[in-house]
């Protein structure tokens, strides 16, 4: 059944008050239209569920033609409310509520925002759109307090965006109770990444730089190819060097490159938020 909201008959009582709380929640609405408060508290409901999209479905019930269907669920004042889950009810209540009330009810048997984003962000991984999926896993991460099994998926992703020192960010802060299978699997492939981080170009440049710090010829081609291994923060930290010492640099390239790599990282990375506001410093 695809939709958010329903009316309930005799007719589809199986399918929408049995059948379809197997799956997600149905929260029922028993009202009247002679009844006053159930004129109040339909808008709040049909709000609420066009919100969360069909996470769960709100199936109306009219208690004047369906009388035997509200009597057989027990009603004995309108409005009532019953939330159904795998056919039977868990939760309701009896009068017009506060929209605060309904909502906290509702979020009990509801997915929070983040598992949603986790889920949203498995899917794009495994079409392999890891740019899409990358903001969806932060925001999920952060706002579900540094879920251990977000953050194991948020450091996947990371790490095979060779973002390694975000990566070893987010694995140190794991508790040592979340450290399974899958933690030392992350570990392994983290170290593996940091050995090979550095390519034989961007060893030759290093060492360039480590005999001339002042060689901003080097400095410049070191940061290409450091944003072309995805190792952005350092790039941006040498690109940054260099426009303290000349904005034009290169004739604009290094500040166009500094640029180029913070569009990249996307609005809301942290490491682009920092980067762009040291960039508005220098210039103002």
């Amino acid at each position: 059944m695809e939709g958010f909201i329903v009316d309930v008959t005799a007719e589809n009582a199986q399918q929408v008050l049995i059948d379809e709380s197997m799956k997600r929640p149905v929260v029922v609405d028993v009202w009247a239209e002679w009844c006053e408060p159930c004129k109040q508290l339909m808008p709040v409901l049909e709000k609420i569920a066009n919100e969360y999209a069909g996470q769960f479905l709100l199936a109306k019930l009219n208690a004047d033609t369906e009388q035997a269907l509200a009597g057989q669920l027990g009603v004995r004042s309108l409005p009532t409310v019953m939330v159904l889950k795998d056919g039977q009810p868990v939760d309701g209540f009896a009068g017009a509520q506060p929209e605060k009330q309904i909502r906290e009810m509702l979020e009990k048997y509801l997915p929070k925002p983040w598992d949603l984003q986790l889920q949203q962000a498995q899917k794009l991984v495994g079409e392999g759109s890891l740019d899409e999926a990358l903001p969806l896993l932060r925001q999920a991460y952060g706002d579900s307090g540094e879920r251990a099994d977000i953050a194991k998926q948020y450091a996947a992703v990371l790490l095979e965006k060779n973002r390694s020192k975000d990566a070893e960010e987010v694995l140190g802060k794991i508790l040592l109770a979340d450290q399974d299978a899958d933690y030392q699997q992350l570990m392994a492939q983290l170290e593996l990444k940091q050995q090979a981080a550095d390519s034989p170009e961007i060893k030759a440049l290093q060492q360039a730089l480590a005999a001339n710090p002042d060689d901003s010829e080097s400095a410049y081609k070191l940061a290409v190819q450091l944003s072309q291994a995805d190792r952005h923060e350092e790039a941006l930290e040498i690109l940054l060097g260099l426009l303290r010492k000349d904005m034009g640099f290169a004739d604009g390239a290094a500040k166009q490159a500094y640029l180029d790599i913070v569009k990249a990282l996307g609005a809301g990375d942290p490491v682009a938020t920092t980067y762009q506001r040291k960039l508005m410093t220098l210039l103002f």
